[in-house]
């Protein structure tokens, strides 16, 4: 979502670093960008519609010790300069992240006290009140803890004043922040991301701090006021896993980071003889031995995992499982159960919908709760009692890849511990299994090679507008990761259902027109899945069918084209099956010559309800 960026420097210029964070943010999605910064004691701000770039040629000129800088994805008020951050009041500029709830009563109350709306954005009111606060309380940061004690809402803001020349005063609430600690200054960001060009010292805010920052000094307090302490750690992110390098897109480096990412992921697994619980952390495997049912609360991708996993988790543990859309599960009557193991899935571990997803379950009495997350300091790693961190490294792509495919190894991980834990799981089966992990990366390199043929297929339907994905048992999740990958960067409509439920009404959409796309394994649903595709033929509709090497699949004709995997991975079949659909999206993106790492209207962490 929106990207933050903070900086006060005894000496440096900190314009440059605002804006290289801000290139660093770019993946997070957004539609406008803008700085604010104290030249001489006085503010002077920039701001744009469209990419950074057109920033940049706006700040050449400048130069200052002190700033603030923001990319903006849209929430309240359109694409506008008007609606960019920084937003100003009588002296003092504001950035922030998150959505206030309560800002059309703020709003009511301070236009009221003569306070001028020009923007259409509820972070005008954070300016707005800080300044009214202000006369009370002629310290900058008391006035902004002043203010923020009265937001609801999520948020993470950064503040400079003309008054308060070398200060920066954050805060946070629900959206991410961090700080960076230098030798010549203090920054805060949204991302590590932004810093680590700068410095790799960073402190992570917990919800309901407040930073004040100086070049030399800083200090954190809670709203209530009280001086707090925050661990500082030193990021293990390298710069250089931010680089493009030779790739063309960030979505084509991460799809090929894939069997790196996957050996990393599983490093701790395959070099042991057994699986160990304490993997997802210390007390895993009395919590393990305690669960007798799993709820997996997750948002887009990172549901589909969930659900290739209730697949697993029901077939090897026999645990009762259910996967929730984070966003609506909190927003119904539920039934709690203490003994459910909650398992949290976000690629960044911000995620608003599942946050707040995780912190309901607890509320409601559900203290089993397990993380899973690419990111070790995120929120929903900190309010979890067990973890697993996957090591994908950072996706910068918003069409999430290597993220998903770490999930599924750790949740394919999850079920085989909890099918342990509950006697179900033989050695000799487990060390079957472990034999598979470690062939996984080697077997995922093979996938990945049939990228020219998938190139083919993308050039025959990358001109449709609409296209329908099938799969059945484990595969359907597959296949909806398929649909969701095509729609997101190509714009194709793309649609995934069960391949039995096709005869059920998606039928009626077949024609020459729509190419189907099957996820075919070599299973036990392989004859019901091919009766399946002749009901498409029948139609006259192409099909494009992803097959295990070796199976007896349909003929190939001018309108069936079959493309046999090298190899049948059983139970890990989903991780490999996933991997040709997101290349098949990403050449047709090409094709179409779609924005592939920032398709249109999407951010990469969804920070905001």
């Amino acid at each position: 979502m929106c990207g933050i960026v903070a900086a006060t420097s005894a000496t440096a210029n900190v314009v440059p670093l605002l804006i290289h964070g801000l290139q660093k943010l770019e993946y997070r999605g957004y539609d406008s960008a803008g700085l604010a910064l104290l030249k001489g004691g006085v503010l002077e701000r920039r701001r744009t519609v469209g990419r950074v770039a057109q920033l940049v040629r706006q700040t050449e000129d400048l130069a200052a010790t002190t700033g603030i800088a923001h990319t903006r994805w849209a929430t309240h008020g359109a694409p506008a300069e008007k609606n960019a951050h920084p937003h100003l009041s009588h002296g003092l500029a504001v950035v922030h992240n998150g959505i206030i709830e309560n800002y059309v009563q703020l709003k009511a109350e301070l236009t009221a006290e003569g306070y001028v709306f020009t923007s259409d954005t509820d972070t005008e009111t954070i300016a707005h009140l800080i300044a009214a606060e202000l006369k009370h309380h002629p310290d900058l940061a008391e006035a902004t803890r002043h203010a923020c004690l009265r937001l609801q809402g999520a948020y993470a803001i950064a503040v400079i004043a003309e008054a308060a020349p070398e200060r920066v005063v954050v805060a946070r609430e629900g959206s991410p922040l961090l700080l960076g600690v230098g030798e010549d200054g203090h920054y805060a960001a949204s991302d590590p991301s932004a810093l680590l060009k700068t410095t790799r010292r960073m402190i992570y805010l917990e919800n309901g701090d407040l930073a004040d920052l100086t070049p030399h000094t800083c200090v954190i307090r809670r709203l209530d006021g009280t001086i707090v302490a925050r661990p500082e750690t030193r990021s293990q992110l390298a710069a250089d896993a931010v680089e493009l390098g030779s790739y063309r897109h960030y979505m084509q480096k991460e799809i090929f980071e894939q069997p790196t990412a996957l050996a990393n992921t599983l490093e701790m697994v395959t070099a042991n003889a057994s699986l160990q619980p304490g993997l997802f952390g210390a007390n895993a495997e009395e919590v393990f031995a305690q669960a007798d049912s799993v709820l997996v609360l997750a948002c887009g991708t990172s549901s589909h995992a969930g659900m290739v996993a209730r697949n697993w988790i029901e077939e090897l543990a026999r645990l009762p499982t259910t996967v929730e859309i984070a966003s609506e599960y909190r927003y119904r009557a539920s039934v709690a159960n203490p003994r459910q193991l909650v398992v949290a899935i976000s690629q960044s571990g911000e995620t608003a919908d599942t946050q707040a997803a995780l912190r309901h379950a607890k509320a409601l009495g559900q203290p089993l709760t397990l993380a899973i997350c690419n990111v070790a300091e995120s929120a929903i790693v900190r309010e979890s009692a067990l973890r697993f961190i996957t090591r994908a490294g950072p996706e910068i792509g918003v069409a999430s890849t290597k993220a998903f495919t770490t999930q599924l190894a750790t949740l394919f991980l999850l079920a085989l511990l909890l099918a342990k834990a509950k006697g179900r799981l033989t050695a000799e089966e487990e060390a079957r299994h472990l034999t598979a992990l470690r062939h996984l990366p080697l077997a995922v390199q093979k996938v990945l090679a049939l990228e020219p043929e998938i190139a083919v297929w993308a050039r025959r339907f990358a001109d449709k507008q609409h296209a329908l994905f099938l799969g059945r048992g484990r595969h359907y999740p597959v296949a909806l990761e398929g649909a969701l990958k095509l729609k997101e960067i190509s714009y194709i409509h793309a649609e995934a259902y069960p391949a039995g439920e096709l005869k059920h009404g998606p039928l009626a959409l077949v024609d020459k027109d729509m190419p189907v796309i099957a996820v075919a394994p070599n299973d036990k649903l392989l004859e019901k899945l091919k009766s399946n595709l002749q009901e498409v033929r029948a139609r006259g509709g192409e099909l494009y069918v992803f097959a295990d090497q070796g199976c007896q699949m349909l003929e190939a004709d001018d309108a069936t084209h079959v493309l046999a995997l090298p190899e049948h991975y059983g139970l890990t079949s989903p991780i490999l099956h996933v991997m040709p659909l997101q290349l098949l999206a990403y050449h047709a993106a090409l094709i179409k010559g779609t924005d592939v790492d920032k398709p249109r209207n999407l951010a990469k962490s969804v920070t905001v309800e």
